[in-house]
């Protein structure tokens, strides 16, 4: 379905992503939404928590949680686009 090159660059990607966080954390870098909310006094009203709220796991330290949370949410990503890319080419 896909050739090698996409799957290795795809898995090189996949190995680098963590050092992007580690930059973002390095600077300081927190999400654009949440820093306006806050400017606007905005409350939060969670309806739904999600299945890893906050990029956490319990029981689990930060990093490892949040590490756990980005594979969860590509697998589920990866998972959805195939589903969706099936139903296409049919």
């Amino acid at each position: 379905m896909f050739s090698k090159k996409f799957w290795i660059v795809l898995g090189v990607l996949i190995i680098l992503s963590p050092l992007f966080a580690y930059a973002a954390d390095l600077v300081g870098y927190s999400e654009p939404l949440e820093n306006i909310a806050e400017k606007l006094g905005a409350e939060e009203k969670t309806l739904y928590e999600g299945i890893l709220p906050d990029y956490s796991v319990p029981g689990l330290d930060m990093t490892s949680g949040t590490l756990i949370s980005a594979v969860v949410g590509a697998l589920i990503t990866m998972g959805v686009a195939f589903g969706v890319a099936k139903v296409i080419s049919r």
